[in-house]
């Protein structure tokens, strides 16, 4: 008799795994089209568009995976040494053609420092924290590293309107606080708060922070690292 017991959260996980590695490639292939063709599209708006809505389901089918595999206790954090400027000046490298096309100027204002941290779980934070903020900004964005207390602090800030009152928020999310009816899930933040939680030191665990202010009088997302 054939067996009929499907493990359908392993379909789902399998099925995003090959959506987000098409929308890898769907995202490398934007751009080069836009480094071919540049003074076509360096002011569309319907390419930035495309652009933009693409890294954004690509970061969210990443959280997706690392909440499975956090669901399934086999989400971990391989911790190694990084110099934290060099780190953050590759991964802004991947937006700086929407950033340049969207006519948003970014900086980086990080410590000389090194950072002990998982590389591909803290891509997943930043990548989407930066596509966050590529979204409500109004001209700036800034990336920032320091030591602080014994974490090391990595933030992104903007000079848009800010978080509301109702998403400000200093520790960490539970899976319970997210709300599927309002239509923002706060996925995100509950994806950097689990990385965040998985990095750990004696009794210091990691956390994020969401706050206004910053430079720039906008919204400042941090991550505190021990």
């Amino acid at each position: 008799m054939t067996d009929h017991n499907i493990d359908f959260s392993m379909v789902l996980a399998s099925a995003v795994h090959d959506m987000k590695n098409s929308l890898g490639m769907l995202l490398n292939t934007v751009d080069e089209l836009r480094s071919e063709h540049q003074k076509i599209l360096a002011g569309s708006d319907k390419f930035n568009m495309l652009q933009y809505e693409a890294e954004r389901v690509h970061n969210d089918l990443v959280q997706l995976l690392g909440i499975y595999r956090l669901g399934d206790n086999n989400l971990s954090a391989h911790i190694d040494e990084h110099f934290v400027p060099d780190f953050l000046s590759d991964h802004l490298a991947r937006h700086t053609p929407l950033l340049d096309g969207l006519g948003v100027e970014y900086m980086i204002e990080a410590d000389d420092i090194n950072g002990f941290f998982d590389e591909d779980l803290l891509t997943g934070v930043l990548n989407n924290t930066i596509n966050n903020a590529i979204r409500y900004t109004r001209t700036k964005l800034r990336l920032t590293a320091r030591e602080q207390d014994g974490y090391l602090v990595i933030g992104v800030e903007d000079d848009g309107q800010g978080y509301p009152e109702s998403m400000q928020h200093t520790g960490t999310l539970s899976f319970k606080s997210l709300d599927f009816k309002s239509g923002s899930t706060s996925l995100g933040l509950f994806f950097a708060s689990s990385v965040a939680r998985l990095h750990s030191e004696g009794d210091k665990v990691g956390s994020i922070k969401l706050h206004n202010g910053g430079k720039f009088g906008g919204g400042v997302f941090e991550i505190w690292l021990p």
